[in-house]
């Protein structure tokens, strides 16, 4: 395996992330509501077929992460009622968008899936002024079959120096 660089702040430069997978989340409505598709095997590579969903509630003002997966790819849908700051990190040494930074803002205004393959360092943050939701379908088990192995995650959001900032 390729040893990784140390990062340091000013490493990452605003740009696409190879690999990673946006995607419009369309409403489809009428006098009942509205519906929105998340996944399609036939518009996904296999590789990202979700094992499990989830879903979430952020506060206003809240950020989840930055983190990162060893072997896990998420899957987020982001549909509102809510807006997010999204940001990702190419902390992958192999890929040619290495140290590229990209941040996007979904949600309510902007409904988006998005595909974040192992690697990718990510957090989101409720710029909103409602509870957030947010549904994942990432492409492994949380924690494994039966719960069994450890979780796949490195916290970059424990370390008060990381380099991984949601400020601008």
């Amino acid at each position: 395996m390729q040893q990784k660089p140390a990062p340091t702040p000013n490493m990452f430069r605003e740009g696409e992330i190879k690999d990673v997978v946006v995607r419009d989340l369309r409403k489809f409505k009428d006098d009942r509501g509205w519906l929105s598709e998340l996944f399609r095997q036939d518009e996904s590579d296999a590789e990202f077929f979700p094992a499990m969903a989830y879903t979430s509630a952020t506060l206003p003002g809240v950020t989840r992460g930055p983190h990162e997966h060893v072997d896990q790819a998420d899957m987020f849908c982001f549909l509102g009622p809510s807006n997010f700051k999204l940001r990702m990190w190419d902390n992958r040494a192999d890929s040619p968008t290495f140290r590229n930074m990209m941040t996007m803002i979904v949600g309510a205004d902007n409904p988006k899936s998005v595909v974040i393959p192992k690697g990718i360092v990510h957090a989101y943050q409720n710029v909103g002024e409602t509870d957030g939701i947010v549904i994942n379908c990432p492409n492994r088990l949380y924690m494994g079959p039966n719960r069994s192995e450890p979780i796949d995650e490195i916290r970059h959001e424990d370390d008060p120096d990381t380099i991984f900032r949601m400020d601008d």
